[in-house]
């Protein structure tokens, strides 16, 4: 899906209608401006050339109706929107990989190793490619995130209706979101709730890095359950309580159980281990999403089955820890 052509344009204006507020500028920019890279979207606000009422503004302003927002020349894709060539083979199938949809909401399995969106030297990510794959529907909003190497539910809203009505769920914490992870070690059933606060850091090389800190960390709780024990390993299923940056990953890792083939905090030893079964990916999916349809208020149970690397590798240590007994 490659933009032949592309259109110049002087500068215009466009006027926030009702469903596009409480939208951050920036997405707003990026749904309206097909085609453009989110560098020049990011660029053009830096430059103050975007203005809203006449005034510059943040990318992380939020649209208010009637708001009139000043566009100055670009130039636009005057086709479908394209998909780097890296990405095809993460968004081809993307459509069959729908759990759930109505008129107000969709739920995705994201597949591991694709970005929940671009940004942040990311160019493209699941809601681009779903925005490219579906020109016709006016409004794809992410109600939350996921990390780039997790798979699993992901809940798009296809209202800005809808996509308040899930934010305050999120904020109430009405929804319930359950993850599956592959741990090093046996976990101690009687671990269920950890409350340690996390804080996130910047180390001198530039890297972000989150820890648990009990002094300036922000309260965080996340519940867990055996699922099944393995050869040396343990299947974990975690219950966020909170939505703070990598929780479960900082967790697992506070605990001495690490998430498998987690590359910034995981354990060396047993990545390798991982490695060795055929399991390049890390061990994080959001099998289970529990929320309440923004329609009726009825409540929805979604479900993203394990994929098969994630599976074949549980299969694969459930074998050697027959023949080890």
């Amino acid at each position: 899906m490659i933009a032949n052509e592309t259109k110049s344009f002087g500068v215009s204006h466009k006027i926030a209608c009702a469903d596009d507020e409480g939208q951050r500028l920036d997405n707003y920019l990026a749904r309206v401006l097909k085609g453009v890279p989110r560098s020049m979207i990011y660029r053009i606000l830096r430059r103050g050339e975007v203005r809203v009422n006449g005034k510059r503004v943040s990318p992380s302003y939020k649209l208010f109706e009637n708001d009139d927002i000043r566009l100055p020349p670009i130039r636009v894709s005057a086709g479908p929107v394209t998909i780097p060539s890296s990405n095809l083979h993460l968004v081809k199938d993307l459509e069959d990989r729908i759990l759930f949809e109505n008129d107000d909401l969709l739920v995705v399995d994201k597949p591991s190793g694709l970005a929940a969106h671009g940004g942040s030297g990311i160019e493209f990510g699941l809601i681009e490619a779903l925005r490219a794959l579906r020109p016709e529907q006016r409004f794809l909003e992410l109600a939350h995130r996921l990390d780039r190497d997790t798979s699993g539910c992901l809940i798009v809203a296809k209202r800005r209706s809808s996509l308040r009505h899930l934010h305050e769920q999120f904020r109430q914490r009405i929804v319930k979101k359950r993850y599956l992870t592959l741990v090093p070690g046996r976990w101690d059933r009687k671990m269920k709730l950890l409350e340690a606060p996390l804080v996130r850091n910047e180390l001198r090389s530039g890297e972000r890095m989150v820890m648990v800190d009990f002094t300036r960390g922000m309260p965080s709780a996340t519940g867990f359950e055996v699922v099944e024990y393995l050869d040396d390993a343990t299947l974990v299923a975690a219950f966020p309580h909170t939505g703070r940056t990598h929780q479960i990953r900082v967790h697992c890792a506070y605990l001495k159980h690490p998430v498998g083939n987690d590359d910034k905090y995981g354990d060396k030893d047993f990545n390798e281990r991982l490695h060795e079964l055929g399991l390049k990916r890390m061990f994080l999916h959001a099998f289970k999403v529990t929320f309440q349809n923004p329609a009726d208020g009825s409540i929805l149970k979604v479900e993203a089955p394990l994929p098969d690397n994630l599976q074949k590798a549980v299969e694969a240590l459930r074998i050697h820890k027959e023949e080890v007994l």
